[in-house]
């Protein structure tokens, strides 16, 4: 997760940077890339990107998982500095808890049709 969130960081940096000079090819989705149907976390970085610019409302049009992958990406690394620096595996265990939890279909289903909104969204948007 770590590394995912550094990837996620060297990203952000460089499109921030704009030195992509609105090269189409710069786009992260693999599937959007090859089918050009956007994926429900189409959206995501630029969402990010405007949180950082403090656009919160822009960044909740474009795509709501931008908030999710923003709190993944402040806290993570930090928690998972913390399990290090004190030999624990909370983030392991929290983690598991969540991946118990969301296997109830009483939380898995509404979420798997938010998803799907999302996803559907994105494409009338035509991210």
């Amino acid at each position: 997760m770590f590394i995912a969130c550094l990837a996620g960081y060297i990203w952000i940096y460089y499109v921030l940077l704009g030195n992509h000079n609105g090269n189409k090819s710069v786009e992260v989705c693999l599937i959007k890339h090859f089918t050009t149907i956007a994926c429900p976390s189409c959206g995501s970085t630029r969402a990010v990107i405007l949180i950082i610019q403090g656009k919160y409302l822009d960044a909740l049009k474009i795509n709501p998982l931008g908030y999710l992958v923003a709190m993944i990406m402040i806290f993570v690394p930090i928690w998972i500095i913390i399990d290090l620096g004190l030999g624990r595996k909370t983030l392991f265990v929290f983690y598991h808890k969540v991946e118990l939890f969301l296997q109830r279909p009483q939380y898995s289903i509404p979420l798997i049709l938010l998803i799907l909104i999302i996803w559907i969204l994105n494409n009338i948007k035509g991210l």
